[in-house]
């Protein structure tokens, strides 16, 4: 017995020899890491995994040729900071309380992150937060002031502030890179935010975009010329057209003096943004931008409302792609890094955006309402050996699952108090375990920029319920398998009363289980009247 005893004394400790030579564990042995990438107001028609219309994003693409694309991916509120809200928190944003972007994100909710930190998880956030809080949970962190810059931009990070000169999606890598070739500690598994101010307005290229893309044309979307003949006051008295709303200088990059010289009469802020440049910067800058407003001047006298748009519309999508170009890039910067350090088999990684975006369509930019191209946000994830690749999964899922579905594959239970739902089954091939059939959503900030006003609803795969309140009680219903652009509102069609009367129900019953009620909607009202 004790011969048995030394032998296993010895053994232990030839082991424990063999382990220290190794130095670390196998990335087979440990938990998964997690890269979460995100990009802000990235349109998922933007994507070429999704419609190849308008651009080729191969990167962003690879991770859907290597794991699975959603074509039913939504968020819960579309718009910058309530959605990031969500994402860490697992909670709707009446219940998180960030129900727009002014007020305060409460700092006593608990976020993924710092659940994956107590885990033992290494943490680090890089790229826009745009929260006014610096974020829990995270070992290491810079990231942007509010917006951010594109140029030349300034980091908050936990030992102050600094300005790192270049393009700020080139730096949001540059910093993702360095942490992970530098600081990582290769015996934990790691929880990597990296985040994308781009493509965000007012979408400022880097100098290879620029030249490149506004030498380009695009197509125009079906209903860029929309007349909301069957929709009522929400969608008709919106302020983000692009005929009427779109700024010749913040957005499309016209000299103020032009425009005026014009007798135009706007507002404009984009020498806060291009004053950043130092004298190279602004005359590369100046070389491309100053003949088209050379051009313009030329063209504009001639011009008719529907040529003026379709102008607009042609320079808002060559600087739109142009900054995707960039984050296309990078992402695949990224990409590369995991595969040559064989990280990539043992990490999950995610592209989603906060939320979508519209390029055109219904005639307007910006994001806010429910209708599809700000309601549905890309998300593309892969996972080898876990998510079978190339897939596409047509399920309701939302950003409200992001948590739960982390905490899942890190081996965490997720705290009662999170809404969502891990898509754990969808991706590992246990669909039968996944039975929801409609996803809710809530719009709060109003009146505000862009005037949409407030609104929530239930989306089904065959039908959207919406009803716009405060000011207003207009109720709209869609049918999206038969009118997929929604452009026809069938509330009032006797042929949809019962489908209305069904809808109707779900939405009673969907706001109950997510705790949202007539009397929120009002105490949000009354808190949103107080800060205004």
């Amino acid at each position: 017995m004790k011969l048995i005893n030394h032998l296993a004394v010895i053994g232990s400790i030839f082991l424990f020899i063999g382990c220290k030579d190794k130095h670390v564990l196998k990335e087979s042995e440990k938990k998964p890491n997690i890269v979460f990438i995100m990009s802000d107001d990235h349109a998922y028609q933007a994507i070429s995994a999704y419609d190849d219309k308008l651009m080729q994003t191969p990167n962003i693409d690879r991770i859907a040729n290597e794991g699975v694309l959603f074509t039913n991916a939504s968020v819960t509120n579309s718009i910058c900071a309530p959605s990031r809200a969500v994402i860490l928190t697992g909670k709707h944003s009446h219940i998180n309380g960030k129900i727009d972007n002014l007020s305060k994100f409460d700092t006593t909710n608990v976020t993924f992150p710092q659940i994956l930190q107590k885990a033992g998880y290494q943490t680090a956030m890089f790229g826009k937060l745009h929260f006014g809080n610096n974020p829990k949970g995270f070992d290491e962190f810079k990231i942007l002031p509010g917006q951010g810059s594109y140029y030349n931009p300034r980091f908050i990070t936990q030992k102050g502030d600094t300005i790192i000169k270049g393009y700020v999606t080139d730096i949001t890598t540059d910093l993702t890179l360095d942490w992970m070739k530098n600081r990582r500690d290769p015996n934990k598994p790691f929880l990597l935010m990296y985040l994308h101010k781009a493509p965000h307005r007012a979408w400022l290229p880097n100098k290879k975009y620029y030249t490149e893309f506004t030498k380009k044309t695009f197509p125009l979307p079906e209903t860029l010329f929309d007349d909301y003949k069957t929709r009522g006051e929400a969608a008709k008295t919106a302020e983000m057209g692009v005929f009427k709303h779109m700024s010749l200088i913040n957005d499309v990059k016209l000299r103020p003096e032009t425009v005026k010289e014009l007798g135009i009469k706007e507002w404009s802020h984009l020498g806060q943004s291009i004053g950043r440049l130092d004298s190279v910067q602004r005359a590369n800058w100046d070389a491309v931008y100053n003949p088209i407003d050379e051009d313009f001047k030329k063209r504009y006298p001639t011009m008719n409302d529907s040529t003026f748009t379709v102008w607009k519309y042609q320079r808002y999508m060559q600087d739109y792609l142009g900054t995707i170009a960039s984050v296309d890039d990078n992402v695949g910067r990224v990409l590369d890094y995991l595969d040559e350090e064989k990280l990539a088999d043992n990490t999950m990684v995610i592209y989603t955006s906060d939320q979508g975006f519209y390029l055109g369509e219904h005639g307007w930019f910006d994001k806010r309402f429910m209708y599809n191209e700000s309601f549905k946000t890309p998300l593309l994830i892969k996972w080898p050996n876990k998510i079978k690749a190339g897939i596409t999964e047509d399920e309701m899922v939302q950003n409200l699952d992001f948590a739960q579905t982390f905490l899942e594959i890190a081996g965490v239970k997720a705290p009662e108090e999170m809404q969502g739902e891990s898509l754990v089954p969808l991706l590992t091939g246990k669909k039968e375990a996944w039975d929801r059939e409609a996803v809710y959503y809530h719009y709060y900030e109003y009146p505000a920029e862009h005037a949409v006003k407030r609104h929530y609803g239930i989306a089904t795969k065959e039908f959207k319920l919406i009803h716009f309140y405060h000011d207003v009680n207009e109720w709209e219903l869609y049918d999206s398998k038969n009118d997929p652009t929604e452009v026809n509102n069938v509330y009032n069609d006797p042929n949809y009363a019962d489908v209305v009367k069904e809808m109707t129900k779900k939405l009673k019953d969907i706001r109950e289980k997510y705790k949202d009620s007539e009397t929120l909607d009002n105490h949000y009202i009354e808190l949103y009247n107080k800060k205004k």
